[in-house]
């Protein structure tokens, strides 16, 4: 689903790394409850979601990066994001195709394509194909799953 961030083939594309893999963070359970709010746990190693309109990023309109709760990946610009009116912080695309990475959901008879960090492989929230132009994806994320960081 996601798009080609890769500059030479998308010269609009944004790159925060290249040809640098992305080096997997593993803990236990118990390390990772140690780190994270019971929320923020329930999201990234449960799959939770937060109740739509409820989370703390979602009207945030500052210029900055979002990163993974977990582990602080960069994960989306904020100039990528939008309101989806769904109630969950919306991105049109992420930071750069590497940095996420997608699973087929079919939990609850649904057919979803959910969202991880490519790093910590913390939930995020899903994508969809009903987004804005110019890739036409809806990346719904919760905002427990991630952190802000202000330019």
């Amino acid at each position: 689903m996601s798009q080609d961030n890769n500059p030479e083939k998308n010269p609009s594309a944004i790159t925060v790394v290249q040809n640098d893999p992305i080096k997997k963070v593993n803990k236990t359970a118990a390390e990772w409850k140690a780190e994270l709010t019971p929320e923020e746990y329930n999201i990234l190693r449960e799959a939770g979601t937060e109740r739509a309109f409820t989370g703390d990023l979602l009207k945030n309109k500052k210029e900055g990066v979002y990163t993974c709760a977990g582990c602080q990946l960069p994960l989306f610009d904020a100039d990528t994001k939008f309101d989806s009116g769904t109630g969950w912080p919306s991105y049109f695309q992420p930071i750069n195709d590497i940095n996420v990475a997608e699973k087929t959901d079919n939990k609850y008879g649904w057919n979803r394509v959910e969202v991880l960090c490519a790093r910590c492989d913390g939930h995020l929230g899903h994508v969809f194909n009903d987004g804005p132009k110019p890739t036409g994806l809806r990346y719904c994320i919760n905002s427990a799953s991630l952190d802000f960081i202000e330019k």
